[in-house]
């Protein structure tokens, strides 16, 4: 190449090539599978950050262990242990050497060396305050703790570990119960405490995500002989489980139930709280339950050991599957259920699919369908617009609330023994409504009201349940927490709102909970049904403690009287005995004087104060005798003022027509009786059990 033409080529600007633009690449249809869609939307589910996730795999456990235990009517008796794994045992677990860094500053907690210069001429000047501080005499504070960078690669891993004494597992059925997304025995229309029938399996998926390790599941059903053991984890892509051993193992004990272990990246130290307030929330709404909870760790100073006793044997009953109302069905169920119904014609499928609907009422229905409707027309030659005349009909016409049968509440009797067991507050107040009707789904709303209490801070302390879970999140705008905030006049009740301390327990129960937001944690404001129920609720349990509280403060000021008059019986008897002493030498003297006198006039004098001279006589001779002291006009002052304060109490009590006396709280333990034909009668205070 030619000098001249190099250095043409270096002076002249290049020009700008034009680039064409690119061209985009044909869409192709792809399907993800309900696993894969769970894992890339994990906060759906309740698995925001490691934190939370810990949290939700706790929950989850938790309430497949008591729905296991309460189908078979089996006292849940579960075991929670959450170990702390350290970073040297996790890399053991997976196969994992440890290795010394090589580049530091390829770290992201590298500190570099003007960053160091940095802190340490901080600390300089920090310890020469203290310094001066110490030397003028002014009190010294302790020197914070100097703050490690953690890098973003440190997670904290914990091992989960649940077992409980319910119903098991069949043995062909855990790999598809652990290990393939929306399968599972929980669906229908029923109450229910799943949310969105993962359970166990969002832990399994968080696992493979921030661990790889597999899930590990032992299960024995009653009368099994064998242990079924488990070790699997999920195909997210294919949602299919991935089975490392599944084998039977000897079950010499006779165990029953299921035990869950999985290992998953968490943060214990910000959900600490969380956990336990939920475990305590937890045996609450469910006394009739034993919870043993741990924390283990190397530390043994982080170590936590918590046992929820049992309080009760009285379980309510299991929830019952029911049909469809007309009014909460649409297009797509209604298909659905002409598909999978096994009646033949139009009249026996009414009768059979949708709850409150009789033979009579069904025939006015197909009466008022149209003449291309007929009671004997089969059901599977019905069309698509056939299908919308129904739901037209079912929409406008009415029916018969349905009735709250199927739901099973904690009950009265639960809810008020919970809260005693856990808050120990100074009195309670619970109410159970009867069951109403939103969109054609039932529901009941029971409520507990306390004042005073343990570990109760002053103010409004609001705890939610739903289908008999605690509900821990997004409490602002919860149809409770605004119910209880501003639409109730706590002043009315006697009761101080920011004074004194108050707890709110609302449980609600349905076979459909309107949850809010994606993480399910709140119902909404937005539905009158329940907002009226609730507040409803809330306003029985305060006229109860109304009530109570009037006593309260009637006996109170009754008791502050009775102290203030006893308080001055001292007193008192010192003033009364001075005087009578004093009258009684008087008395010695004039008697001396009347002796000279004349006699008619000493008799005129005795006729008009006869009686109040014998009396005065008695007192001056008992006195003269020691007969009197300042001790017994003591003690008939008192004796005098509780029996004027025993005649006020009994004029309250007849007038108010309260004739028993002040209940406390006595918990019996259940007896050990071999055979189970009793009889329960259930009351809000107390459950009789009659044996035969």
């Amino acid at each position: 190449m030619e000098p001249g033409g190099s250095s043409k080529s270096q002076t002249e600007p290049k020009k700008r090539q034009s680039k064409t633009p690119r061209k985009p690449k044909d869409s192709v249809l792809e399907q993800k599978s309900p696993a894969e869609f769970f894992a890339e939307n994990k906060n759906i589910a309740g698995f925001d950050n490691p934190g939370k996730c810990l949290y939700t795999t706790v929950r989850e456990l938790v309430e497949n262990s008591l729905d296991s235990t309460e189908s078979i009517s089996e006292l849940p008796v579960i075991e929670i242990t959450i170990e702390d794994i350290e970073k040297s045992k996790f890399n053991s677990m997976i196969g994992l050497i440890d290795r010394d860094r090589v580049d530091e500053a390829l770290y992201d907690d590298y500190e570099t060396a003007k960053a160091r210069e940095k802190r340490l001429a901080k600390e300089a000047r920090a310890q020469e305050i203290q310094a001066k501080n110490a030397s003028v005499g002014k009190k010294v504070k302790e020197p914070p703790a100097s703050k490690t960078m953690k890098s973003r690669g440190e997670a904290s891993f914990y091992k989960v570990t649940c077992k409980d004494n319910g119903k098991g597992m069949p043995h062909d059925d855990i790999p598809n119960m652990f290990g393939r997304v929306l399968s599972g025995t929980k669906y229908g229309l029923k109450q229910t405490r799943g949310k969105f029938g993962l359970g166990a399996k969002m832990a399994l998926i968080w696992s493979k995500m921030s661990t790889g390790l597999p899930i590990e599941i032992s299960s024995s059903m009653k009368s099994q002989n064998y242990i079924s053991f488990c070790r699997l984890d999920i195909d997210i892509h294919r949602n299919i489980p991935h089975v490392h051993l599944h084998e039977k193992r000897d079950n010499k004990d006779r165990w029953h139930g299921a035990e869950i272990q999985v290992v998953i990246e968490g943060n214990w130290t910000t959900y600490r709280s969380k956990i336990l307030h939920y475990m305590r929330q937890m045996a609450v709404i469910t006394p009739y339950a034993e919870f043993l909870f741990k924390f283990v760790s190397d530390a043994s100073d982080k170590n936590v050991t918590i046992r929820f006793a049992r309080r009760t044997d009285v379980m309510p009953p299991v929830p019952l599957e029911t049909k469809h109302h007309p009014s909460s069905v649409d297009l797509l169920l209604i298909k659905r259920l002409i598909e999978e119904t096994p009646k033949q014609n139009l009249l026996q499928f009414l009768q059979r699919e949708f709850v409150n609907i009789r033979k009579a009422y069904a025939e006015r229905l197909i009466g008022e369908l149209g003449p291309e409707f007929s009671p004997k027309m089969p059901i599977k030659s019905i069309t698509s617009q056939q299908i919308v005349r129904i739901h037209q009909l079912f929409r406008q016409a009415k029916f018969d609330d349905p009735s709250g049968d199927c739901l099973s509440p904690a009950g009265e009797y639960n809810l008020r023994l919970g809260i005693i067991k856990e808050l120990h507050p100074d009195m309670v107040a619970t109410y159970s409504g009867s069951a109403r009707v939103f969109e054609g789904h039932p529901f009941i709303v029971e409520a507990g009201v306390s004042v005073g209490g343990k570990d109760v801070k002053q103010g409004l302390n609001i705890f939610r349940f739903a289908n008999r879970i605690p509900l821990l999140f997004e409490q602002g705008a919860d149809v409770v927490t605004r119910t209880a905030l501003k639409r109730i006049n706590w002043s009315g009740y006697k009761i101080n709102q920011t004074q004194d301390k108050i707890g709110v327990f609302v449980s609600i129960v349905s076979t459909k909970i309107p949850f809010k937001g994606t993480g399910k944690e709140y119902i909404g404001d937005d539905i009158t049904e329940i907002a009226s129920a609730v507040k409803a609720a809330i306003q029985q349990c305060c006229i109860q403690l109304k009530t109570k509280i009037v006593k309260k403060i009637q006996a109170r000021e009754q008791q502050e009287r009775k102290r203030s008059l006893s308080m001055y019986a001292d007193n008192a008897a010192t003033a009364a005995y001075n005087v009578l002493e004093a009258m009684e030498k008087s008395q010695a003297s004039k008697k001396q004087r009347y002796e000279d006198k004349d006699a008619e006039m000493h008799k005129e004098i005795l006729t008009h104060s006869t009686v109040r001279k014998e009396t005065l006589r008695e007192l001056y001779e008992e006195i003269s005798a020691g007969a009197i002291t300042k001790e017994m006009l003591r003690e008939k002052l008192l004796q005098h003022v509780e029996q004027v304060d025993y005649e006020m109490a009994l004029e309250y009590a007849t007038h108010s027509g309260v004739s028993e006396e002040p209940r406390e709280a006595i918990f019996m333990q259940s007896l050990e009786a071999a055979e189970d034909n009793f009889m329960d009668l259930h009351s809000p205070a107390f459950v009789f059990r009659l044996f035969c």
